[in-house]
C-alpha cells in the first residue's frame, strides 16, 4: 500500500512555483495538461489544475479563498524558523506563530490557494512525548 498527495490548484504554474519554493519539491512528469507530479517528499505530490467554481465534492464548489478541511498536511522540518521563512517567502500566509508544544514546535499556515498546513519541528521524543515514552 502507498499514499499519494493530490492538491487542487487553480494554476499549475502557480502551484509549482509555491511548492518548489516553499518545500524544495521538484517538478517531474506532466500527466496531461492538468496534472503535474512533484517529488522530494516520501510520497509524490500531484498538483491538479481545477478551476475555481467547479464541483469539488458532493455539491460543493471549489473556492481558493482560505477554507477549512479536516484533512491537512503536516510538514516535518529540522529547522522550523528557516522553513517558516522559506514558506512565507514563497507565498504562504502565517496563521499562527511558531509555538512550543509537548512534541516540539509548530506553526500553522495556509498556501496561496487556501489550503492549511502545519510546519512541525519535533523534539527528540516527537509525538512519543505526548504519552510519556522516552526516546
Amino acid at each position: 500500500m502507498t499514499i499519494l498527495i493530490n492538491i487542487d490548484v487553480p494554476s499549475l504554474a502557480e502551484g509549482e512555483s509555491f511548492y518548489a519554493g516553499a518545500f524544495g519539491l521538484i517538478p517531474g512528469r506532466r500527466l496531461g495538461p492538468d496534472v503535474l507530479e512533484m517529488t522530494g517528499w516520501p510520497a509524490p505530490v500531484y498538483l491538479l489544475r481545477k478551476s475555481a467554481g467547479t464541483i469539488s465534492a458532493g455539491r460543493d464548489r471549489r473556492d481558493y479563498g482560505r477554507h477549512w478541511t479536516p484533512l491537512h498536511l503536516d510538514v516535518v522540518v529540522s529547522d522550523l524558523d528557516q522553513a517558516l521563512a522559506r514558506a512565507i517567502e514563497a507565498g504562504a500566509r502565517l496563521e499562527q506563530d511558531a509555538r512550543s508544544a509537548a512534541f516540539g514546535r509548530i506553526a500553522m499556515l495556509a498556501d496561496p490557494f487556501g489550503h492549511g498546513f502545519c510546519l512541525i519541528e519535533f523534539s527528540d521524543g516527537g509525538y512519543d512525548e505526548l504519552v510519556g515514552i522516552e526516546p
